[in-house]
């Protein structure tokens, strides 16, 4: 051990169910190491909901924006929404937002039993796969660049 090395504690180690003061914590702690390793600043949140004329949830999308990266978490559309093109459309305005927030690329993931062939046809190239998903399913691993956005219109009202 050299000088500037601490001996370890002595602890206890627990294992249990959810653990919302330490979700918090460890995202807390792992937030300001990223941001000082990579000056990134902090991750910024991003939501997308589509709503019916009754105010009923049809679809949302959240994700997170950091540095020039998108990060999609869930894209969800109510079952008997779905091909009605509701996807697509919460899909380019978060990439619109992401990219006038500054974002140059997005990643997102997708089990095979879900949709990757949605993010395919929305010019998302696979970077790779995660195997043994239960069910013999894997995660397939999904990076778009954007393009950026079209400057404002200097003659429009």
């Amino acid at each position: 051990m050299t000088t500037d090395q601490q001996p370890p504690v002595t602890a206890s180690l627990q294992v249990g169910e959810k653990d919302s003061p330490l979700e918090r914590r460890l995202d807390r702690e792992l937030t300001a190491f990223n941001a000082d390793a990579t000056g990134a600043g902090e991750p910024a949140p991003l939501s997308v909901r589509v709503t019916d004329s009754a105010g009923e949830l049809v679809g949302g999308l959240t994700a997170w924006v950091w540095g020039s990266c998108c990060a999609v978490d869930m894209l969800w559309v109510r079952e008997d929404q779905r091909h009605a093109g509701w996807g697509g459309k919460l899909l380019r305005a978060a990439e619109e937002e992401s990219a006038r927030r500054g974002c140059a690329e997005v990643i997102v993931s997708s089990f095979t039993f879900q949709a990757p062939d949605f993010y395919r046809g929305h010019g998302y190239r696979e970077t790779g796969r995660t195997e043994g998903i239960p069910g013999g399913h894997q995660d397939v691993h999904f990076h778009k660049v954007l393009e950026p956005p079209l400057p404002a219109d200097p003659f429009s009202p």
